[in-house]
């Protein structure tokens, strides 16, 4: 598949409706850059293929690399620095931005603006487009003084913090707060019943579409981010939603590897384009408790007390009857990411199978054990998770493994085991063909 084109049709307003753009490709874009190739239809099989292109053509920026990640790009400032010629931008008071590496420049920006006007960033003039094209004013980064909360890592200790750079903090203290350390050494946490009003939303992506359909790294916290915030009422539908990308993470993919939990945004700014996506799919409205697990639940202190109001409020906040690691649907497709795969030639387990270095694990609810084997040396437990959640088997429990290569899936009963036994046969993850079978019951001693 092509990669986008940046050749541009003209220097359209950012404000002229669904799928139009501001470019700034100049005489440095013509012609067509490709993109990494998209044939697969899974979430994970476009991750993939979008760290791949993204490391295999230089393109990544500290830290590398950048699979797992929301990737950091050469050029992430310059697409950070287009947000200035957003209106909503120059009139935002609260901006919440990830604390994703390439998002670093906006939340410089929004540190800059937080003593408004009188920190002398006034309203600066810049031309736009081809040379020879019309000057128009730049939003002014100092129209409006800003407040810049940034999200709990994980959500452990909360929903987002307030950053409170020193009394006369200049630019390099600006800048230094802005960074990850930054926001951990200058940040106020903020309460669920404080009074916030968030303007705008900005969010790092792995991948996105000029539709306004994007895709993160994979573990839901950006969706979830966004529910928490319309369940504690900082955030509404109309609140506008940012993400900045590198040119080549714009590609198209269907509507329905998209769930009800997940975020859309309404602009896309890259290094060389702003993108209006007029997007009317509706964005998440609240906490989709039936996609969260009890294991997610005990991990975030904040959602346990969301849950908690809005259980008083009378909704409905039943959890998942079963363990799905991530929140997202994909479980519900069979498709696979392309790191794993089904060869035609693919072994059964035989000799070499882990089940009989694995015995079941007794405990509540668990019948059933299966083991594999075989797990590549550089795997990680969200691989496994990710791969067994898009072919629809998600285990009860899992037990990781790593230094034996080995993981262990335990299911509620012997059928569920059989049937993870079955679809996983012929299962690679990455180079490596996983060995895949039930575990020997113990004997009674």
């Amino acid at each position: 598949m092509r990669g986008p084109t940046w050749t541009g049709a003209g220097h359209r307003d950012h404000r002229g409706g669904a799928g139009t753009h501001l470019d700034r490709s100049g005489p440095r874009a013509t012609g067509t850059t490709r993109g990494p190739t998209r044939t697969g239809i899974s979430k994970q099989d476009i991750r993939e293929q979008i760290w791949d292109y993204m490391e295999s053509q230089n393109l990544a920026d500290f830290p590398r690399p950048v699979h797992h990640r929301i990737p950091n790009f050469k050029g992430s400032h310059r697409a950070c620095q287009n947000i200035r010629d957003l209106e909503v931008f120059a009139r935002t008071q609260e901006v919440k931005v990830d604390p994703d590496k390439p998002l670093e420049g906006v939340r410089l920006l929004a540190l800059q603006c937080r003593a408004g006007p009188r920190n002398g960033f006034l309203l600066r003039i810049q031309q736009l487009g081809d040379e020879g094209g019309p000057l128009r004013p730049r939003a002014c980064v100092g129209q409006s003084k800003k407040t810049l909360l940034v999200p709990t890592p994980r959500l452990r200790t909360g929903l987002f913090n307030r950053i409170t750079p020193p009394p006369g903090a200049n630019k390099d203290m600006l800048r230094k707060c802005a960074t990850s350390q930054g926001v951990r050494s200058f940040s106020v946490p903020v309460g669920l019943d404080a009074s916030v009003l968030v303007d705008l939303v900005v969010v790092g992506s792995v991948a996105v579409s000029e539709k306004g359909w994007r895709i993160g790294k994979g573990e839901g916290y950006a969706d979830l981010e966004y529910a928490m915030m319309v369940s504690m009422g900082a955030v509404h539908e109309g609140t506008p939603v940012v993400t900045i990308v590198h040119d080549c993470q714009v590609v198209d993919f269907p509507e329905a590897l998209l769930g009800d939990h997940d975020l859309t945004v309404d602009y896309i700014l890259t290094p060389t384009r702003l993108i209006s996506t007029g997007c009317r799919r509706p964005k998440p409205a609240g906490i989709t408790w039936s996609k969260i697990s009890r294991e997610m639940l005990e991990k975030i202190p904040v959602l346990r007390s969301l849950r908690e109001r809005e259980k008083r409020a009378g909704k409905d906040v039943s959890l998942q009857a079963e363990h799905k690691p991530l929140l997202g649907p994909a479980s519900q497709r069979p498709a696979a990411p392309s790191t794993v795969r089904r060869p035609q030639d693919a072994s059964r387990p035989g000799a070499d199978s882990p089940e009989a270095a694995c015995s079941p694990l007794g405990g509540e609810g668990v019948l059933a054990t299966v083991c594999v084997g075989n797990l590549p040396r550089d795997a990680r437990v969200s691989d496994l998770k990710r791969a067994l959640r898009e072919l629809g088997v998600a285990p009860l429990q899992l037990t990781w493994r790593g230094l034996r290569h080995r993981a262990l899936l335990h299911y509620q009963d012997l059928a569920a085991a059989q049937r993870a036994v079955s679809c996983l046969q012929g299962l690679h993850l990455g180079a490596s063909a996983l060995t895949v079978a039930l575990a020997r019951p113990q004997k009674d001693k």
